[in-house]
């Protein structure tokens, strides 16, 4: 199938020569420990607009997250740059000194449409203020949770990176998996993704051991799995750095010769390529070839390297901008075009949303060799291919 105009209008936006670089994404977002404090009153703040579409921003640009948020705003800012956007305006809401006040003001000062914010729990206050005024969120997050009642959520999902790599593991003749999960709610949600996984594919789960991140309790989950049955595919379902420290202890213990198997989190880990005990594992993510692209002219511009979460902020301006064209300033947002068949493309590939409001991403497959990763089974460009 040929690609469509969509992704011709994600790869022509960068207009950057191919490279296949993995950047590193910076540390992960974290959560506030304490009680987010209350927000400034709101206050009309911008002038009227009639020409141009109103799109707030909401993301952290202080606090623990602010790199994330900054990253993610500089990112807004190149798409509107390379698609030549004069007809959409974004505007910043800082979401640290609370994410309800930030989405009143950006409600006060007449945004249509919200991009952001990045936490789940944020989004959780967001969503009910935004739908009052029928103004749809497109989150950040990745907690499913979340989507529904016109929140969309474009964070990427580890339950569709599992079974792509599962199903991909299956067509090679493997059937008897396993899993190593963390304890807490990525974990519940990865190893439930797992077990849907191999029961769609036709294959058995034998074992399903948790683990506290601490070395005696990685070894001792390991020995739990070499206990209770023999697998040909293993599924690590937590970060490269945790992986680097599982797989070693896997090989030594009942797992010699079992295919490993990753999640989206390994995809800007690019450290695994040095373990001997990962090679050969697999991983299910979206695409770095435009991401590599994004991030040079990112680091052109900014001088430094862009948190990977910097893409959905740039695709979720191409949307913007593709919807744009048929949407008329100071009317509301056409919500039901988000949900268009055919999907959308950008740095991260093709997706869509679906009536839950999760983004739906076309995966690769990779390999991990040493030092480096190979695509085994490319993302598919459109969807029905």
């Amino acid at each position: 199938m040929k690609r469509g105009a969509r992704i011709l209008f994600a790869a022509s936006a960068l207009a950057l020569a191919a490279c296949q670089s993995i950047v590193p994404r910076g540390p992960a977002p974290v959560r506030p420990s304490e009680p987010v404090p209350t927000g400034p009153d709101v206050t009309q703040g911008l002038p009227t607009d009639a020409q141009r579409h109103r799109v707030a921003l909401l993301v952290p640009m202080s606090g623990p997250n602010a790199g994330v948020g900054q990253s993610i705003a500089n990112a807004t800012t190149l798409a509107l740059l390379d698609t030549k956007a004069d007809k959409v305006r974004i505007t910043t809401y800082d979401t640290s000194m609370g994410a309800a006040a930030a989405a009143n003001r950006a409600l006060a000062e007449g945004n249509r449409l919200i991009l952001g914010p990045l936490l789940a729990e944020d989004a959780r206050a967001v969503g009910p203020i935004a739908a009052r005024a029928n103004v749809p969120v497109i989150s950040f997050s990745n907690d499913v949770s979340v989507a529904g009642n016109g929140v969309y959520i474009m964070g990427y999902n580890p339950g569709q990176s599992i079974e792509r790599v599962v199903d991909f593991a299956r067509g090679k003749g493997l059937s008897k998996f396993a899993a190593l999960v963390p304890k807490g709610m990525y974990g519940e949600r990865s190893g439930t993704s797992l077990l849907r996984a191999v029961e769609g594919a036709g294959g058995t789960v034998v074992s399903m051991q948790t683990f506290d991140r601490t070395p005696a309790s990685m070894t001792a989950a390991v020995k739990k799995l070499q206990a209770s049955s023999s697998y040909d595919a293993l599924l690590i379902a937590d970060s490269g750095r945790v992986a680097l420290q599982l797989a070693p202890i896997v090989r030594k213990n009942g797992g010699a010769t079992a295919r490993l198997l990753g999640t989206e989190l390994w995809n800007t880990d690019s450290s695994l390529g040095s373990s001997p005990a990962l090679r050969g594992a697999w991983f299910a993510s979206v695409s770095d070839g435009l991401y590599g692209q994004l991030a040079t002219k990112y680091r052109a511009r900014y001088g430094s390297a862009p948190f990977r979460l910097s893409a959905l902020g740039y695709d979720a301006v191409l949307l913007t901008v593709r919807i744009a064209r048929d949407w008329r300033p100071g009317t509301p947002f056409p919500a039901a075009r988000l949900r268009d068949a055919g999907g959308f493309s950008g740095i991260d590939g093709a997706f869509r949303f679906g009536r839950s409001g999760i983004a739906e991403r076309a995966l690769e497959v990779s390999e991990i060799g040493a030092g480096t990763y190979t695509v085994v089974a490319a993302a598919p460009k459109a969807f029905g291919e």
